[in-house]
């Protein structure tokens, strides 16, 4: 009896880890969620710097800001598609306002670099983080899709990529 009362709690317990699994798994990204998260986080980054750095673009060069424009046009069908990703994912995993849900990511992902911006001195902060918009202005969209699918322990995604 005792053995019975025994199989019956571990089915019952089982039954109950099986919708809470389901659950967390629910709210881990796929591996395109996960890109999508790094490209506007890249992107949004890329405004901040080009933003704060568009009076130290060097003699000769375009502004720094126009450059992160131009990029932003010739990929905005690319960051359409990882904002649609990423509206797909907040609606999956039940999110009242998707949109509002994207707009705190790029906030948060702005504010990050802003904070950077404001421990550094301008020029230390501008001679640091300029080159990325330069490096980025020349990529091809394979090449944004590669930076934006490599993770780094030092800007890790907001959620944990379903079965890591």
């Amino acid at each position: 009896m005792r053995v019975f009362g025994f199989g019956v709690m571990v089915f019952a317990a089982l039954m109950l880890a099986i919708p809470m699994a389901q659950a967390a798994g629910k709210n881990c990204y796929t591996q395109a969620e996960a890109e999508a998260e790094q490209a506007i986080r890249i992107h949004s980054e890329l405004m901040v710097i080009g933003l704060n750095c568009q009076h130290m673009t060097p003699a000769g060069q375009k502004n720094l800001y126009q450059s992160y424009r131009e990029f932003t046009d010739k990929n905005v069908g690319l960051f359409a598609a990882y904002e649609t990703t990423l509206l797909n994912y907040f609606k999956r995993t039940g999110a009242r306002d998707a949109e509002a849900e994207i707009n705190s990511l790029r906030t948060a992902f702005a504010n990050k670099i802003s904070l950077d911006a404001a421990k550094m001195r301008p020029d230390l902060f501008c001679n640091h983080y300029m080159p990325r918009i330069q490096k980025a202005s020349v990529m091809g969209r394979n090449d944004i899709q590669k930076w934006a699918a490599t993770f780094f322990p030092s800007h890790p995604v907001s959620h944990p990529i379903c079965g890591k």
